[in-house]
């Protein structure tokens, strides 16, 4: 096991009703905005919630942030953080709304040009304190630090990240994710899903804790993942869904072993360029890469063929070939295809994603060694 700093002060409010408890957790004479997305919290009754409990406060809104936050639509909230002299934010929606919400925190705060924190990577010496409300699991934004924002003039779609930006808390009430459709909910699994094989298909690091937390989310999501699809109000199923996601990403299966990150790197650039859902992406990169990369995964995913899918006879190359065969089809079984072509995306399409790559020259994955040219082929061959 590597050495590490492992550090989550995130507060959990987690179950039915426990939206009641809002008002508790916000300081008092808080002046508030409250974030979130297209309106469906204002059809399945959490907006009504919200507003209820905070009706002894000074609340502001600002609805519209979208799927794949832009930084042009953040900005805009920015503007009205400062004309009001607002003090808190609540995110209220799924992983996009709370990405988009700790990058306002940021951005309110930040001395210069909030551009920077994405294009620069600038560093965040502060942030505006928050609290989440989740309506749709996948991303783990609820319990870490950390986030993804799109700017549409560039068509790029990069991280950002600090200490500063843990919410204060976060409340996980699995009764608000019953009028989910479909497909959102199969892209929270596959998103919960490839976060933790970002974590645990790498190289073996005598990490057994890490191995089976990482171990138990994956075989958690397989085994639910039916029931939440087609079991609307079954509270338990959405109950370790909503758990399974968060802790996917709150750091604890990512300290003191090595990560890769290559799969959601490559995606970022699938949803920029061609709009593709953040969890289609992974979905499509993810088995690819693991072919690309099996030599250097070897270990892993023999591990993860026989831990997670119960794969032990065979030789070496069939039990890994295998063990990405049944991922592919797990994928699909949730209504998730895993192919360009399937979404009307051809090889001519993809080389401004390779020039990109080339331009920028990062070298991707847990050793570094995911070079351009391996991109490349990673993608042709999701074709």
């Amino acid at each position: 096991m590597n050495n590490f700093d492992f550090y989550n002060p995130v507060k959990i409010l987690f179950g039915e009703g426990k939206i009641n408890q809002l008002a508790s957790e916000i300081p008092q004479n808080s002046v508030i905005l409250v974030t979130y997305g297209g309106g469906s919290i204002k059809s399945n009754g959490v907006y009504e919630q919200v507003m209820s409990s905070l009706s002894s406060f000074k609340v502001f809104e600002f609805g519209g942030i979208e799927p794949n936050p832009r930084y042009e639509t953040l900005m805009k909230a920015v503007d009205i953080i400062k004309a009001n002299n607002v003090n808190f934010l609540l995110a209220v929606g799924g992983g996009s709304v709370l990405d988009g919400t700790k990058f306002i925190a940021a951005a309110a705060k930040f001395k210069g040009e909030a551009w920077d924190i994405l294009r620069k990577g600038a560093k965040i010496e502060e942030g505006l304190p928050l609290g989440t409300i989740l309506t749709l699991p996948a991303t783990g934004s609820e319990m870490n630090s950390g986030g993804v924002i799109t700017i549409g003039t560039t068509k790029e779609k990069l991280v950002f990240g600090s200490s500063h930006l843990f919410p204060k808390f976060s409340i996980l009430d699995p009764t608000v994710t019953y009028s989910l459709p479909k497909n959102q909910l199969a892209n929270g699994i596959v998103d919960a899903f490839v976060h933790t094989t970002e974590q645990y298909l790498t190289y073996p690091s005598n990490s057994p804790i890490q191995d089976r937390y990482a171990e138990s989310i994956l075989k958690t999501l397989i085994e639910i993942a039916p029931q939440v699809l087609n079991s609307p109000d079954d509270y338990q199923a959405r109950a370790n869904f909503m758990w399974s996601c968060t802790m996917a990403l709150n750091g604890l299966i990512g300290a003191g072993v090595p990560t890769d990150w290559a799969t959601h790197m490559i995606g970022h650039e699938l949803t920029a360029f061609f709009g593709l859902d953040h969890g289609v992406t992974l979905a499509i990169v993810l088995p690819s890469l693991l072919r690309e990369m099996k030599d250097d995964k070897r270990e892993k995913l023999l591990q993860y063929g026989k831990n997670v899918w119960g794969i032990e006879t065979g030789t070496e190359d069939n039990r890994i070939d295998e063990a990405i065969i049944r991922t592919v089809s797990f994928f699909n079984s949730l209504g998730v295809k895993t192919k360009l072509s399937a979404h009307g995306i051809n090889g001519s399409q993809l080389a401004p994603i390779f020039e990109r790559f080339q331009a920028r020259q990062w070298k991707l994955g847990e050793r570094k060694n995911i070079t351009p040219n391996r991109i490349e082929i990673i993608l042709k061959s999701a074709l």
